[in-house]
């Protein structure tokens, strides 16, 4: 095979954020996350449960794009409304988003950018399911764009998910659910692991500095004792990433999508 591209490393580093979740209703919303959920399903968590994005349990992973001849084979029913009961209030689901900005605590926006609640400067989605989401169930990111307008200095400009500001914990409420697992760009891996849970960079992608992730970073970056560079992704991952996007959208989602071994 050609040379593995970001895009493909993407994916394979995506995929590792549901390795250890179990039986859960993996959901990811965008190609690179879910093409990441179909490749952890196939090769490191088989017990993942996987949605053809409507309304059917399936044990294959959908791939995405036109379809030709291939048929969905479901293996149960699994409508909207219903999957609120099974998997979200429940805490058995992992899903792995992409918001428009996040701050040092981990707490997300995709309702509007700038001016005021009542008069945004951007109007967006607005909130939607993420206050539920983040409190009762495990999330991770994908930033494709990693960058100080996306992670902000101070707080993001309407706080969407829980997070873990101890500014804004409330006495006696239950945060015990609040997990923000993994989050993944274009140029790192983070997580919460830092003081107060602040987010900390614990893997590089090839040909990546520290340096030039807090240059793209709105806040100050901690550093985990021990920093890795992230793996490419293995041949099998790639060939399984191939027959679950046989239209090649991944390469849309990365700008010009280069190989994955940048050059420092």
């Amino acid at each position: 095979m050609s040379d593995c591209t970001l895009a493909e490393l993407l994916i394979a580093c995506c995929a590792r954020s549901f390795d250890d979740v179990g039986e859960v209703a993996a959901t990811g919303i965008g190609p690179i996350p879910r093409l990441a959920a179909g490749l952890a399903k196939l090769t490191t968590n088989p017990a993942l449960m996987m949605t053809d994005g409507e309304a059917a349990l399936v044990e294959e992973p959908v791939p995405l794009g036109p379809r030709g001849d291939y048929e969905i084979r479901p293996s149960g029913h699994l409508p909207f409304g219903r999957y609120f009961d099974a998997a979200v209030w429940t805490g058995r689901r992992h899903a792995m988003v992409t918001p428009t900005q996040v701050d040092r605590f981990g707490q997300f926006n995709i309702s509007f950018l700038g001016g005021t609640h009542d008069r945004p400067k951007v109007q967006m989605l607005g909130a939607r399911g993420f206050p539920g989401n983040s409190i009762y169930h495990s999330n991770s990111l994908f930033l494709p764009a990693h960058s100080s307008r996306v992670f902000v200095e101070g707080e993001v400009d309407m706080v969407c998910s829980v997070g873990y500001n101890p500014e804004r914990r409330i006495a006696g409420a239950n945060f015990g659910n609040v997990s923000l697992k993994r989050i993944v760009t274009n140029l790192c891996v983070l997580d919460c692991g830092g003081v107060d849970n602040a987010m900390r960079v614990v893997a590089l992608h090839p040909g990546v500095s520290f340096d030039k992730v807090q240059d793209n970073t709105g806040f100050p970056l901690e550093q985990a004792e021990q920093v890795t560079e992230t793996p490419l992704a293995t041949e099998e991952e790639r060939a399984i990433i191939a027959r679950l996007d046989p239209h090649d959208l991944r390469s849309k989602i990365i700008k010009d999508n280069p190989s994955a071994r940048r050059a420092a």
